[in-house]
């Protein structure tokens, strides 16, 4: 196929995958078409021994286009990179005909090894946003990989993945519920919170500190009525005490004096009245 026949499909392909192109001039402004014909310069420069010059190209294109593609890939065709800001594609990767990747997805490695070290995605893929596929791992044609799913094991052709660590929950269309796959952690598939123990045993602990709080502040009212008690008893035998020294005349030369303060409503609660007596 030549250069223009190639560049033609290439502009077919938004329209058939992105329903948001609506005329060739927004379709033109795509930054995943950018990076895809900046792709097939590179990739022709770096399979001709032009490496340096191959790199420059891809780093340039990653600057305008934030979409970053190593010149060894290699992509077939039809391929589309909707939005495609964050997408990163390996040295070592190879995509086959018609796939689609959204933003953020990660075609990565797994080894500091110099030989395969990075996924091989088979025919008519679907990778949604955020969804890392790592390794020397190979995704079977017709797969759908869910958005932020880690997939790092080889998946079979016609499967549906999500999760962390990625687990086929179609196969075929079919629903798949094997109990000896790793489990999800998606609350929606398995309806358990990780973390669900930790956070029963917090609330256990604070409903106990409440119920011992409470317990304090009722000791704390019990005492607080208790010393007003006492208070008033001391106050009422004092007044006793005054009364009962008027009546029967006091030998000192203070009766007067503590006789009018017996009567003051400011006499203090804990005034010792046993000297005049």
């Amino acid at each position: 196929m030549n250069l223009f026949a190639r560049i033609r499909e290439d502009i077919q392909t938004v329209f058939a995958k992105d329903p948001a192109a609506r005329n060739l001039i927004e379709v033109l402004t795509y930054p995943g078409l950018h990076a895809l014909w900046a792709h097939r310069i590179a990739h022709f420069l770096w399979t001709h021994r032009c490496k340096t010059l191959a790199r420059l190209i891809s780093q340039i294109s990653r600057f305008f286009t934030q979409i970053e593609i190593h010149p060894g890939a290699t992509i077939g065709r039809r391929f589309f990179m909707d939005h495609g800001a964050g997408i990163v594609i390996g040295e070592t990767a190879v995509i086959g005909d018609d796939v689609l990747l959204y933003h953020h997805v990660t075609l990565g490695g797994t080894s500091l090894v110099k030989a395969k070290r990075h996924p091989t995605i088979g025919n008519n893929v679907l990778i949604g946003m955020g969804a890392a596929i790592l390794g020397p791992i190979t995704i079977g044609d017709n797969c759908r990989i869910g958005a932020n799913a880690v997939v790092n094991k080889d998946i079979p052709p016609n499967c549906t993945v999500v999760g962390i660590p990625g687990r086929i929950v179609r196969r075929d269309g079919a629903r798949v519920d094997d109990p000896g796959t790793p489990n999800v952690m998606d609350n929606t598939i398995n309806r358990v919170d990780p973390q669900d123990i930790t956070i029963r045993e917090l609330r256990q602990r604070i409903e106990l500190l409440e119920q011992h709080n409470e317990k304090l502040e009722e000791l704390i009212r019990r005492l607080e009525a208790h010393e007003g008690l006492h208070h008033a008893w001391e106050r009422e035998q004092a007044r006793s005490r005054l009364t009962t020294g008027t009546a029967g005349g006091c030998a000192t030369p203070c009766d007067a004096t503590v006789a009018a303060e017996s009567k003051s409503p400011d006499l203090p609660a804990d005034m010792d009245m046993d000297y005049c007596i």
